[in-house]
């Protein structure tokens, strides 16, 4: 891990990989629960973790260059604790035969290896609510469509390369749709309007 100054006042952590990414992420937010790190954002991406809002940069830069992450069992949330969430998914979506043919499978079998995958919250991006789920084999990665759709309904379940994701609202989107759910993932009323927090465990269940 490389810790790099971004302005004034952040600082980015370089990874080696998603899931070095995810140890920190818990690290930081649990120092920073336990009043010894001042960040006002933490933010994790594929292959960094971002601090920003840091009034001293060069000082918590020298205490994070001290830190030894502890391994995690990827089942911490914003809030600290374990997060599970459940979410119902109709497995009707256009892409399945798409899916099947990159897998070598078939279709039911493509929806029992989803609902039978423990995903986890990456990182969150591309709009608001949008969570990037890992826990896919890295050879289950599929291609974007060549040509994106210009209205992708909202709840669509899709996957993209390693990662699967859940649309929040209606957008256009190029990831291979597998099916669908009536779940909430982002309502600015709500607090955190986000459903899916980094760190939270995921089922993407099959509905009767």
């Amino acid at each position: 891990m490389r810790i790099r100054p971004v302005g004034a006042h952040a600082l980015l952590l370089d990874c080696d990989d998603p899931d070095q990414v995810e140890v920190w992420r818990a690290e930081l937010w649990h120092r920073r629960a336990a009043g010894e790190l001042a960040a006002v954002e933490i933010v994790p991406a594929a292959r960094t973790v971002l601090l920003d809002g840091v009034p001293d940069p060069d000082r918590a830069a020298a205490l994070v260059a001290g830190w030894t992450p502890q391994p995690t069992d990827a089942a911490t949330s914003a809030g600290g604790a374990a997060a599970e969430v459940e979410v119902p998914v109709a497995y009707d979506g256009a892409d399945l035969p798409v899916v099947a043919g990159h897998w070598g499978v078939d279709v039911p079998e493509v929806v029992a290896r989803l609902t039978g995958t423990r995903f986890r919250v990456a990182f969150c991006g591309f709009a608001p609510g949008f969570a990037y789920l890992t826990g896919l084999p890295q050879e289950w990665a599929v291609p974007r469509l060549a040509t994106p759709r210009p209205r992708v309904p909202a709840g669509s379940v899709a996957l993209a390369g390693p990662y699967a994701g859940i649309y929040p609202g209606a957008s256009p989107g190029g990831w291979l749709l597998v099916g669908r759910t009536g779940l909430t993932l982002f309502d600015v009323t709500a607090d955190p309007p986000a459903r899916l927090a980094p760190g939270t465990r995921v089922r993407l269940a099959a509905t009767a």
